[in-house]
């Protein structure tokens, strides 16, 4: 029998690379004439703009929002750029990321890079090399996404390889068995997309198996232990009840701040779907 994964290789392909002129950039930043600069900077070269005015904020639209570069000052109200940077990459964002400073002492900007950013500028500047180091982390970053394997899902701190059968975690390889692996396949190439039971179980399993409704929630339930950053808090894989799953990443700033652990058995995030 074809297994889900075989027949999902050729229809992902590779996934083809955003011009610079399509790209998004992230914004982190309270003072209002960045806004104005930026706004400049965006229209002579054609990239869209998103801002954020505290690094709360900024982390909530990285994770639902699908960026292409942060632009990220170090002085914010609340969580500062340091630390938005730290949640940033141990969540597993890998957009590139570069920080703003008005301070040009060197600490500062060591502290920056070793954390994660790709580049530091201080303030004032020039529009010019603003814009300059702007776009040659988007070319690279446009570079990289056409080099992506066929098959091979990133989301932050997951990654579904269909060619290779292989998912990482945070880095870290994770274990699955066959089924689990195209269950994990069949939810990660549909984002946001409910998948009934039924249909899972038609294409994982194959049509006309027989399978009660409910063991689809087991599988589930053991993938869940497997590949969520905090099981009783599912952040990849949410039920849907009377219906399914989706897969839809959720919870960036909760899961990184989060101390108190909740206890699950299965279908207990929301309830018996």
């Amino acid at each position: 029998m074809t297994t889900y994964t075989e027949t999902i290789l050729n229809p992902l392909g590779t996934p083809s690379a955003r011009t610079v002129a399509e790209a998004t950039v992230l914004v982190i930043d309270d003072d209002p004439a960045m806004r104005d600069i930026l706004h400049v900077v965006a229209q002579q070269h054609g990239f869209a703009l998103q801002f954020a005015e505290d690094g709360t904020d900024g982390l909530r639209i990285a994770e639902q929002t699908d960026v292409d570069l942060i632009l990220l000052d170090l002085s914010l109200p609340g969580v500062t750029g340091f630390d938005v940077c730290r949640r940033l990459r141990a969540a597993g964002v890998e957009v590139p990321i570069i920080m703003v400073s008005g301070s040009n002492d060197v600490v500062d900007v060591v502290v920056g890079l070793e954390i994660g950013a790709d580049d530091y500028i201080t303030k004032p500047f020039e529009l010019r090399e603003l814009a300059a180091r702007i776009n040659a982390k988007l070319r690279r970053q446009r570079t990289t996404q056409s080099q992506v394997r066929p098959g091979r899902l990133k989301f932050p701190g997951l990654i579904v390889d269909i060619g290779r059968h292989e998912v990482l975690r945070d880095g870290q390889a994770v274990n699955l068995t066959p089924t689990e692996f195209d269950l994990l396949a069949l939810l990660s190439a549909s984002p946001g997309r409910v998948i009934s039971r039924s249909e899972m179980i038609q294409k994982v399993w194959g049509q006309g198996a027989d399978l009660d409704l409910r063991s689809v929630d087991a599988h589930v339930y053991r993938l869940r232990r497997k590949i969520e950053p905090d099981g009783p808090r599912p952040t990849y894989i949410h039920a849907v009840p009377g219906i399914g799953y989706r897969f839809e990443r959720r919870g960036l700033n909760e899961r990184l701040s989060r101390s108190q652990p909740a206890v699950e058995g299965p279908e207990s995030e929301d309830g018996a779907a």
